[in-house]
């Protein structure tokens, strides 16, 4: 079977020492495996997106040793699909129009059950308040999927996850998926989708097998894996790795501009010394 990854930055600021490990556990990865390396520009929120960023990860990337196929993939130029994708599952009575802010949200927080979960990997668990209200979508503040009515059809599912936390195989439960992750955002008017659709669509569309990323996505994998049941597109398989971390056990950040990829490299640091920086 063939073997494609990818590495898959948002061009909203300097690379650093994280995305560097990650790149390169990737890249390592398909080379021992005789597969493909992909590299794709994450460029959904354009508010934030820059060009000089996106310039700077090419070539931090490619300082480091790294190589990929041509050409490299853009979200900006696929915002079409995803609004097709999302007409789909509107049509199949699977989301709705959400109104609430996020203060809203934080209200209907404030009394929480105990030993009810309040966040998930989509931050706050929406509560459910627009679910049955009907509203139209021209008002919405955001569009959900309905989770409970999305895992119907979406059900049984399970992933296979080789990381150092989860390995092994992991079969979604419909209860967790509604209690613990909740109706998920999959756009905003601002921007064609979510995260979470929009890298399912793109992983489909340019073939990936073996998903190579960050243990904090770990949780994301199931809302994943459900759309990817939902609009009939293949289940990778996944490694989530290690985050590189500062001296203090926080992970890196893209505004920790002393840990950029770029400044090691003003500095006089070698592709090797970044190597050994992050273990491998």
């Amino acid at each position: 079977m063939t073997f494609i990854t990818r590495f898959a930055p948002s061009p909203t600021g300097p690379l650093h020492l994280g995305h560097a490990y990650s790149a390169m556990l990737a890249h390592d990865r398909a080379q021992a495996e005789g597969g493909t390396f992909l590299l794709r520009i994450d460029d959904l929120d354009q508010s934030r997106a820059r060009d000089h960023w996106e310039a700077q990860i090419y070539d931090d990337l490619a300082w480091l040793g790294l190589t990929w196929e041509t050409p490299v993939r853009r979200q900006s130029d696929h915002f079409a699909d995803y609004d097709a994708t999302l007409r789909k599952l509107s049509e199949m009575g699977l989301t709705y129009a959400c109104t609430c802010t996020r203060r809203d949200i934080e209200a209907a927080a404030n009394a929480p059950q105990e030993g009810v979960p309040q966040f998930g990997p989509d931050g706050r668990i929406y509560p459910g308040t627009c679910r049955d209200a009907g509203h139209p979508y021209s008002d919405a503040k955001c569009i959900r999927l309905n989770m409970r009515a999305a895992c119907e059809p979406a059900l049984p599912a399970h992933f296979e996850e080789s990381g150092p936390d989860h390995s092994g195989t992991h079969a979604l439960d419909l209860d967790a998926m509604v209690s613990t992750v909740g109706d998920v955002v999959l756009a905003r008017p601002n921007m064609a989708a979510s995260y979470h659709l929009s890298v399912v669509l793109d992983d489909a569309a340019t073939g990936v097998t073996d998903i190579i990323r960050g243990a904090d996505l770990f949780e994301a994998t199931a809302v994943h894996v459900v759309l990817q049941n939902l609009l009939g597109l293949p289940t990778p398989s996944y490694h989530h790795h290690k985050l590189i971390r500062d001296e203090k056990g926080k992970r890196l950040a893209k505004r920790d501009d002393a840990r950029a990829i770029a400044k090691y490299r003003e500095e006089g640091a070698t592709p090797a010394d970044i190597r050994a920086m992050v273990g491998l």
